[in-house]
């Protein structure tokens, strides 16, 4: 940091097991990366690159080890396994991890319906090699799953080998966790927190009002995913207080009254 400030909540270090920050690399340039990673590195946890952008990005074993280098690890968009597993090219898809000597990869099912014990059995083979992030919930706004069943989905893929499971919201923030207005689910997400640890989820929340909202209830080592990039450091300043939206959550209550002498 660049000078002190008291009451400043303590984040976790890297490599973090919590307090993550999964940011979304929507097809930046080789030049973008390495300008983004000159400011925001040491706030970057896990880069995706989302959905199947892989698929089309130019010189992606540059990209790749651009992130890797500065100790960044980087793994494909859950559509792109489901692009791979759709056509049966399942093992074509390991193959490709291999390639491109990713350490992460991404189980989902939010564009297509696989039967749940089929993904539990891709997370258990790909957990083997890999670490594997699961993401629970549906893309398709429509869709509403009951709680139990996202505890029941959740639990059986921890157990399978996941890493941790990553809660579906989309990059627009209107699906899964959250309703189409953008607003949390609150009584989905206490259900959740009631049967899981925090730690071993994280929450996509692409957009500020829904980042501030689990810092406010989990504390500033929450982990968030689906950040985008100009995002991430906005972000780390509201898990310290250092945003409007999250001031005086950190501070004193002392350092509050002395104020009002």
């Amino acid at each position: 940091m660049n000078f002190i400030l008291k009451n400043i909540p303590k984040r976790t270090q890297k490599p973090r097991q919590n307090g993550i920050t999964l940011a979304l690399d929507k097809g930046f340039s080789i030049l973008e990366v390495e300008q983004w990673l000159s400011v925001a590195a040491e706030y970057i946890d896990v880069v995706k690159l989302g959905w199947g952008t892989a698929y089309v990005t130019p010189k992606l074993t540059d990209k790749i080890s651009l992130y890797q280098s500065a100790g960044i690890p980087v793994y494909f968009g859950g559509t792109l396994f489901e692009a791979f597993v759709v056509r049966h090219q399942f093992e074509d898809y390991i193959r490709i991890l291999h390639q491109y000597k990713l350490q992460f990869a991404e189980v989902s099912d939010g564009s297509i319906n696989i039967p749940h014990e089929q993904k539990l059995k891709y997370i258990q083979r790909l957990s083997q090699e890999f670490t594997v992030l699961s993401e629970v919930g549906s893309k398709d706004v429509n869709k509403v799953i009951a709680p139990y069943r996202w505890i029941e989905m959740m639990k059986a893929e921890l157990e399978a080998g996941s890493w941790k499971v990553i809660t579906e919201a989309r990059e627009a923030g209107n699906a899964g966790i959250f309703r189409t207005t953008g607003e949390v689910r609150e009584g989905l997400i206490e259900e959740i927190l009631n049967s899981i640890s925090a730690e071993k989820i994280i929450f996509e929340a692409p957009k500020k009002e829904q980042q501030v909202w689990f810092i406010k209830l989990l504390g500033s080592n929450v982990n968030l995913g689906n950040i985008a990039p100009n995002d991430v450091i906005p972000l780390e300043t509201i898990r310290l207080g250092l945003r409007g939206d999250t001031f005086f959550e950190f501070l004193d209550t002392s350092t509050q009254s002395d104020l009002s002498h």
